[in-house]
C-alpha cells in the first residue's frame, strides 16, 4: 500500500496539537513538582519542573489525623449515588422529551430551559433542604441538583438522532415504551451516557461549597471542602506552637505548597477516571451532531 504523503498542514497541525499538548501537561508538572518541594525553594521561585529539596510535608499535612481518608470516602459515595441518580433522571426525562408527538413537550422543554436560567436562590435552596430534614446528610449534596437539564438536553438530542425505525420495529413485536427504552434504547446510550456521566462525575467530585453550607459538622465534609478549609487552619496551626510532628511538617511546607498538594489530590481521582472514559467521551459529543 502507497504511503501517503505528509503536507506541510499535516507537520502545522502535529506541532500546534503538540504544543497545546505541553501547554496542559506543563502546569501539572509543575504543580507536582511544587507539592513535593520545601518552602524556602518555592518561596525562592527556584522550583520549575523538578522538585527542590524534596519532601512530602505538604502531603503529610493534608493526610494526617484521619479526616482526609473520611472525606475521601464521602466524596466517593456521593459521586456513586449522585451520577447514578443524575443518569437515571436524565434518561428518564431525555427519551419522552425526544418524542416530537409528545402532548405539551414544548412546555416542558422550555420549563427545563428556564430552570438553567433562573434559580429559586441560595436562601430558599437551604430553608428547604433544611426543612426536609437533609442537613448534615448524603442526600443535601445530591438531591438539589439529581436532574443536570443541560446534561439532559445533550442525552435528548443524542436520541433523538437515533433511526426510529428501531422503535417501529419494537412497537410492531408488542413492546411498551420502557420496554422499548430499556431494551432498545439503553444500549445504545453508551458514549452519550459516558459524557452526561463524566460531566456528573466531575461535577460532584469538584463541588464544595454545598458541603461547607450544608454540612454542620467537619467530619461530615467531602474531600473538596475538606481541602479548601484546610489551609484556612495552616497559620493558625502554624501560629499555635502545637507541639510534636505536627508542627514539624508545618515547619516544612508552606500555603503554596499546601495549595499545590491540595490542587493534585483533588485532581487525581479525575485524571484516573478520564483515560478509561475518553473515547466514549469524544464519540458521545460528536456521533449527535448529524442524525441517522
Amino acid at each position: 500500500m502507497e504511503n501517503k504523503p505528509i503536507s506541510v498542514f499535516d507537520v502545522i497541525l502535529a506541532v500546534g496539537l503538540g504544543v497545546v499538548c505541553v501547554t496542559c501537561v506543563l502546569p501539572f508538572v509543575h504543580l507536582l513538582a511544587v507539592s513535593f518541594s520545601s518552602s524556602s525553594a518555592v518561596a525562592a521561585g527556584r522550583v520549575g519542573f523538578l522538585p527542590v529539596e524534596f519532601t512530602t510535608a505538604s502531603y503529610e499535612y493534608v493526610i494526617s489525623g484521619g479526616r482526609f481518608l473520611r472525606a475521601m470516602a464521602i466524596s466517593l459515595e456521593r459521586v456513586f449515588w449522585g451520577t447514578l441518580l443524575n443518569l437515571l433522571l436524565m434518561i428518564l426525562t431525555a427519551y419522552p422529551l425526544s418524542k416530537p408527538e409528545l402532548i405539551g413537550r414544548k412546555f416542558f422543554v422550555v420549563f427545563f430551559v428556564i430552570t438553567m436560567l433562573i434559580g429559586g436562590g441560595m436562601i430558599p435552596t437551604y430553608l428547604l433542604v433544611s426543612n426536609l430534614g437533609l442537613k448534615d446528610t448524603i442526600w443535601s449534596l445530591i438531591l438539589p441538583g439529581a436532574l443536570p437539564v443541560y446534561n439532559m438536553i445533550i442525552l435528548m438530542n443524542f436520541i433523538r438522532g437515533l433511526p426510529h425505525e428501531l422503535e417501529e420495529a419494537a412497537s410492531i413485536d408488542g413492546a411498551n415504551a420502557f420496554q422499548t427504552l430499556w431494551m432498545i434504547i439503553f444500549p445504545l446510550l453508551g458514549p452519550s451516557l459516558a459524557t452526561v456521566g463524566l460531566f456528573s462525575m466531575v461535577n460532584h467530585w469538584n463541588d464544595w461549597f454545598n458541603g461547607l453550607i450544608y454540612m454542620s459538622e467537619p467530619l461530615n465534609y467531602p474531600l473538596q471542602t475538606y481541602l479548601q478549609t484546610l489551609l484556612v487552619d495552616f497559620e493558625q496551626l502554624l501560629q499555635s506552637g502545637s507541639s510534636g510532628d505536627i508542627q514539624a511538617i508545618l515547619s516544612k511546607m508552606s500555603a503554596r505548597t499546601g495549595r499545590a498538594a491540595q490542587l493534585f489530590l483533588g485532581a487525581l481521582p479525575i485524571m484516573m477516571v478520564y483515560p478509561f472514559l475518553q473515547k466514549h467521551f469524544t464519540k458521545g459529543l460528536t456521533i449527535g451532531s448529524v442524525k441517522g
